[in-house]
């Protein structure tokens, strides 16, 4: 392939050269030495928008990735021995468990599935297996487990519960986090070696406002719905996004005890560097800056260190309630503003202003005379540094738009399952930050980010938190294809693993990414 420079590009600090390389590959990067991504090897199921290619987890002493395939029903095991040329082993297949599966974790040759009920209101269960794909255990956990995970010393596995409510919203169970003592061996594993981390203390008390308990005759243990875990380097906290909520929950592992419960705050996007594009109907990149505020609500966390002080990291999505039963939300257009907050309303209404942009019914009117004084946008269009407590040490601000705009201006907040959908997202959460995991390479720390809706790895070095550099931005999607023909590459990016460089079969470190809507797999190598 051939490599054009195009421009350099200068904002917020960043000074980066933008390169396109070939046809659907898309790349940006900061000048001078640094790590890119290389793509090596690719894996394609041929099964399109169905969930095919999600949750990624690779086990390094038989050099195996497990993948869930959600439209299969079960776990496809690929042979990465050679990660240039992939391959299907045999299918782990778990007609015991025809709920559905949501997530895998390997460790040591221990595998973990998490398994929803038929019903997803009811309890799910934790399925172990070992590498070959035989059954070794199983335990009931919460309702509808949604991620699963190992503590690093192995002897914890945490399940997260999102206890979502049916699609009627009168059964609306409650949200926890299953903790799973392996201390006596997976083979003598039984229920008592299972606790709940339960959220059921916080009802009737008072908590922070800013903690979205919104959902109808919903306690704050039934509304709290835990979506992604991250643990700390000794095994002991575990720090668990509360998406829906826009709060951090901090657990005592040990203990199974929910210690803390930290809202993540309210994002300005009228302050300069927090702009966004809010319109998919004014047939431009129009990133600037509005009277709105957006949730963090973040999606996956991953936690890191430096210099000895643990930091977590996370991929602000941002995510609605809409049910049957209740839905929360509404656009700009459609709702009555408050004369004294917003005095230009008309002006702010319209299509090419933030008219389209969606926005939550559930905050907004401060003063409960039915209009709004306020407009919370769902999700923050960035990643987030935090402190262990969930102190914001750095957000991208409106970055991630500033990049894709510049690399992919004809595409730019595209949607993930349809090309020549330029503009399509900007309305509803952007670029849409989902995945998020973070390796060590050189000594240095990185940051992989993955955009679900336009596609593609945002990689920053996190180093220094408070001050993360953008490395690069690589798109394997093809633009001048046809989604649903599989012939767009790959297109939304859900589950992210890094490998390093000791336990990676070529010897580099490498990054593996699976992606929902094209239900293919991807190998990068990480190269210097």
């Amino acid at each position: 392939m051939n490599s054009i420079k195009v421009k350099m590009w200068v904002r917020l600090g960043l000074i980066m050269t933008i390169v396109l390389v070939g046809v659907g590959l898309a790349t940006a990067a900061v000048s001078g030495p640094t790590i890119h991504l290389e793509t090596i090897g690719h894996y394609e199921t041929g099964v399109f928008a169905e969930g095919a290619a999600e949750i990624v987890a690779f086990d390094a002493g038989t050099a195996r990735l497990f993948v869930i395939n959600a439209d299969a029903g079960r776990v496809d095991v690929l042979d990465l021995s050679d990660p240039t040329s992939p391959s299907l082993l045999s299918p782990i297949d778990l007609p015991e468990f025809s709920g559905g599966i949501n997530s895998v974790a390997v460790h040591d040759g221990l595998v973990v599935v998490a398994a929803q009920a038929e019903t997803k209101t009811d309890p799910g269960q934790a399925v172990f297996l070992d590498t070959d794909g035989n059954l070794l255990a199983a335990v009931t956990v919460g309702a509808l487990p949604d991620m699963v995970t190992f503590s690093p010393n192995g002897r914890y596995v945490l399940v997260a519960n999102e206890g979502e409510p049916n699609d009627d919203y009168d059964v609306d169970p409650e949200g926890s986090v299953s903790i799973i003592d392996l201390r006596h061996g997976v083979a003598n594993l039984t229920q008592a070696d299972v606790r709940t981390a339960s959220f059921a203390k916080f009802n009737g008390r008072s908590i922070d406002p800013l903690i979205r308990i919104f959902g109808p005759n919903a306690t704050v243990s039934q509304d709290l719905e835990p979506e992604y875990i991250a643990v700390s380097d000794d095994s002991r906290i575990a720090w668990v996004t509360l998406q829906e909520n826009n709060a951090l929950a901090i657990i005592d592992i040990a203990n199974a005890n929910v210690m803390s419960l930290r809202a993540l705050g309210l994002k300005d996007h009228s302050q300069p560097g927090n702009g966004l594009d809010a319109s998919d109907k004014d047939d431009a990149i129009n990133i600037a800056n509005w009277p709105v505020y957006g949730m963090y609500m973040p999606d996956a966390i991953a936690a890191f260190t430096i210099r000895g002080q643990q930091f977590l990291i996370t991929a602000n999505e941002g995510d609605a309630r809409d049910y049957d039963g209740y839905a929360e939300e509404e656009r700009v257009k459609d709702l009555e503003l408050d004369p004294t907050a917003f005095p230009n309303a008309d002006a702010l209404q319209e299509n090419e202003a933030i008219g389209r942009l969606t926005v939550t019914t559930a905050q907004g009117d401060t003063d409960g005379d039915g209009d709004f004084d306020a407009l919370w946008a769902f999700g923050g269009r960035s990643f987030s540094i935090w402190t262990r407590q969930g102190k914001l040490v750095f957000d991208s601000g409106d970055q991630l738009e500033q990049i894709t705009a510049t690399v992919l201006p004809d595409d730019f907040n595209s949607t993930n399952d349809e090309n020549d959908s330029f503009d399509n997202r900007s309305d509803n959460k952007g670029p849409e930050p989902e995945g998020v995991v973070v390796g060590v390479v050189n000594g240095r720390t990185y940051a992989f980010i993955g955009l679900e809706r336009i596609g593609g790895i945002m990689v920053y070095d996190v180093t220094t938190p408070s001050n993360p550099q953008f490395v690069e931005y690589i798109n394997t999607r093809d633009f001048s294809g046809d989604a649903e023909a599989g012939t767009a590459g790959d297109l939304g990016p859900e589950g992210l693993t890094f490998v390093s460089a000791s336990d990676s079969p070529t010897g580099q470190p490498l990054l593996i990414v699976g992606y929902e809507v094209s239900g293919s797999v991807a190998i990068f190598s990480i190269e210097n």
